[in-house]
């Protein structure tokens, strides 16, 4: 999944990066990479944000990729994904 926003208020942005970060890992300034995440993960997520926006001055956008389609995406130069499969002791 591919979570954007666009924040008006530095507090309320600083907030918004602050949650997707327990989710997700950051792409590039407003866009978040969210790799599988449960219904309730999903759902806890969009509480959380929505209780930190001002819908009238404020979005936020959830971009569901199904699985085939996630494998699809092509990336040039910035951060690098995280592989959640690859632990180090």
């Amino acid at each position: 999944m591919v979570v954007a926003y666009d924040v008006q208020d530095d507090k309320r942005r600083n907030k918004v990066h602050k949650i997707l970060k327990n989710y997700g890992q950051w792409m590039q300034f407003s866009v978040f990479e969210c790799q599988k995440l449960s219904k309730e993960q999903f759902l806890r997520l969009r509480y959380q944000l929505e209780k930190h926006i001002k819908p009238a001055e404020d979005s936020v956008r959830y971009y569901i990729l199904c699985e085939g389609c996630a494998g699809k995406v092509i990336r040039i130069g910035g951060e690098e994904l995280r592989r959640e499969d690859v632990f180090l002791v």
